[in-house]
Parts: structure tokens; sequence; C-alpha cells
């Protein structure tokens, strides 16, 4: 039996990619029993890449997590059936459906509702129309390539933030859907569109306020903070560093540390500005606070800007690929809870983390490995629909579920 603070609580789960499926893992990892269907042989991210050398989906292994897999013939009346019992049978923990297709008959919100009248279906969505849009569509739309890039050459960020933050909403929302269930006996149907998951970011980081009562466009900055002192510099061997001064103490940190304190003192006095209570000046000097900055970073190593900048509190990193994370950064590894190494059969050993929250009540759920396609079938109608061993035998003779060894 599954611990953490949401044990007990079940979600069944039909949905792909990364929004609506890294819902279910977040809320998986808090100790809820996520039964997730697919096709059998796997649905459309079943292999989505990165894949292993052999072909195995390293993608579907990560987003899964913790998760129980049932193999379902989702096309057959029989399946459906299947997974309607699932949505109905699950107790007062359970009864929430979650999905990111459109789907019909007894899979929609009226036909779930019809066997399990406080239903709860949560729905991911591309926009609130009905449209088909993916992450990097939305971020094409509310402005951000062109200030990571140029008004010539917008560019996007390859980290799916817009997913990601609309599976967290989406988790977030299922547990307030719940109360309310709790609280008042109601289900309903819950919708979370990505584009609008997206526009409230937006708006709330100030940026279509910023337009609307400035009159114009915010500039390309790329790697610069706005707003604030902030920049990636190159330094003498050949990496890049990354310098944020954006509170008083971060900033009096590198006055220090560079020892170039009287040199932007005195363009503060030239220009007028108060560098040391208003990081927003800092930002509109940024081109002269750079002419300084560069050449003391270009001239020492990384090793040498981290021991001047540790012992002053500058506020700082250096950029590392992925593997350079993994080799060398300690916060990556089991000295952070956060983290365990799990065994996997189909791809051995690798570390795996759960949810970034410590909770002071109830101890971490640890990571967990994603299960097999359909690895969980048996299992799942027997303890959850309490079917016997004769009747699951012949949903599997007559195709309409799979274990992890049949037709994989």
């Amino acid at each position: 039996m599954k611990t953490g603070i949401l044990a007990g609580l079940r979600i069944i789960e039909g949905a792909c990619y990364v929004a609506a499926p890294s819902a279910a893992t977040t809320l998986s990892q808090m100790g809820a029993d996520v039964i997730k269907f697919d096709p059998i042989g796997g649905g459309i991210d079943y292999r989505r890449a990165p894949l292993s050398k052999e072909g195995k989906g390293l993608y579907w292994a990560s987003m899964n997590k913790g998760k129980r897999s049932i193999a379902i013939n989702v096309r057959d009346p029989a399946g459906q059936a299947l997974i309607q019992q699932l949505v109905a049978d699950s107790g007062d923990d359970g009864g929430i459906f979650l999905t990111n297709f459109s789907l019909r008959g007894g899979l929609s919100y009226d036909g779930l509702k019809a066997v399990r009248e406080d239903v709860i279906y949560a729905v991911v969505c591309g926009d609130r129309h009905g449209g088909s849009q993916v992450d990097y569509t939305v971020n094409a739309q509310v402005g951000y390539p062109y200030l990571t890039g140029t008004p010539e050459r917008p560019v996007n960020n390859v980290m799916p933030g817009w997913d990601l933050m609309t599976g967290q909403v989406t988790a977030l929302s299922i547990l307030a859907a719940e109360r309310h269930r709790r609280l008042s006996g109601e289900g309903q149907y819950l919708q979370v569109p990505l584009k609008d998951v997206a526009l409230f970011a937006v708006s709330s980081l100030g940026l279509t306020t910023e337009y609307e009562v400035n009159g114009v466009d915010r500039p390309s900055v790329g790697n610069r903070l706005y707003g604030a002192f902030g920049r990636d510099y190159a330094t003498a061997d050949n990496k890049h560093i990354m310098i944020v001064g954006l509170s008083y103490k971060q900033w009096q940190g590198l006055r220090k540390a560079t020892g170039l304190a009287e040199e932007i003192d005195e363009i503060a006095r030239r220009r007028g500005l108060d560098f040391d209570h208003h990081e927003e000046h800092r930002f509109e000097a940024h081109a002269e606070i750079d002419q300084l900055i560069e050449p003391w970073v270009a001239s020492r190593t990384v090793a040498e800007i981290g021991k001047a900048f540790d012992a002053n509190g500058v506020c700082w990193s250096v950029y590392r690929s992925v593997g350079e994370a993994v080799e060398q950064d300690q916060d990556l590894s089991e000295n952070n809870p956060q983290f365990r190494r799990i065994d996997h059969p189909e791809l051995g050993p690798f570390l795996a983390s759960t949810v970034p929250m410590d909770f002071g009540a109830v101890e971490r759920t640890p990571p967990a490995r994603s299960p097999l396609l359909g690895e969980h079938t048996d299992e799942i109608l027997g303890e959850v629909l309490g079917m016997s061993e004769a009747e699951i035998g012949a949903l599997h003779d007559q195709g309409i579920v799979a274990g992890p060894l049949e037709r994989q």
C-alpha cells in the first residue's frame, strides 16, 4: 500500500505527453494511487524520445514513476466499460478521471457521470476554444521567444515550461475539486487550457500590464535579468557563468568581490543613479557596468571567481550541461532526500526524483519506478473490480486487456 500525504486518493489517468501525465505523476509521488490506462501495445508517447540504446522509452519511464499500468483495448466497448468500472468502483476517495483527449461515449464526462454522479473529470486541453496547441505553439503566442531572442529571430525555450506549469495547475485543481466534493458532495467537469495557463503567467508577471500602461513592448534581453543586474559572462577557462545582483546584499557582495566598487559608484554618480537602493537603476546602466565586469571575469578562471564570489555571498552559477550537472551537482544525487536510485527491469538502475516538497507531518513518498506497460492489469482487475481469475483470463483471451508480455 502506498504511503504519503495523499495516500488513499485514486486517479484514473488516460493521457499522453507532458502536461496531464505530469499532473498525475505529482499526485502519485505524494502518495495517490494513479492507475494509468494505455492502449494494448502502448499509446502515442510510449516510445517518445529520449530512448535507450535498445529503443526503450526513457521519457515514459521517467514521466510515469510510481503509477500502476493497465493495458486495455480502449476502442472496444468492453474495454471502455472496464474503465468506467474503475472510475465508478474506486470508493469515496476515487471517482477522479484525468485525460488530455477529447473522449466520447462511455469515456466522456456524461458517460462517466452516468455511472458515478460525483465524478471529477479533469481535462487538459490546448486552448479554451478546443483548438490544438502544444507548449511550443503557446510559447510563440505569448511573447517570450522575442525576449530570449531578437526582434528578427525569436528563440523558444527548449524546456516545456508551459506543459510543466499546466501539470502543476491541473494537480492543484484536482485537489481543489476533490475538496469541493468532500464539502458539497458534487463532482464536476474541470478544464485546464494550456494557453490560459501561459496567459495567466504572463499577466501575473506584469508583462501584459507593462505593455498596456507604458505602450511599448519589452525589449529583447537574451540572458540578461530584466529590471535588475544579471547576465552571463565568459571566463578565462572558456566557461560561462551567470551573475545576479538582485537584492541589496547580492549587489554589495558583487562590488566587494570584484574590487570594482569605486568604479561602479562613479558610474552611478555621473548618471545620477542609485545602484544600492534601486535595482532598476542597475538595469538602466547595465551596458556601462558590463564594461567593468566583463574584463574582470574574462581574466579569471571559474575556480578563482568562485572563491571570490562565495566568500562574499555573490549570487552566481556556472553553466553546465545536463551531463555535467549529473556528474558534479551534489543536490542531484542521493545526498538529497528528493532522489533515490531505482532499478528498472528494462533500463537498469538510474537516479529518480520524487516531489520537491517536505511535509512536516508525513514522510516524503520515495520515488518508485514506472510500471511496465500493462504490468498491473490483473492486479487492478482483481483488486479494484473484484474479478475472478477466470473472468480476467477471459478478458485476455478476447483481447480486451493485456499484461506486460502480451502483444506489447
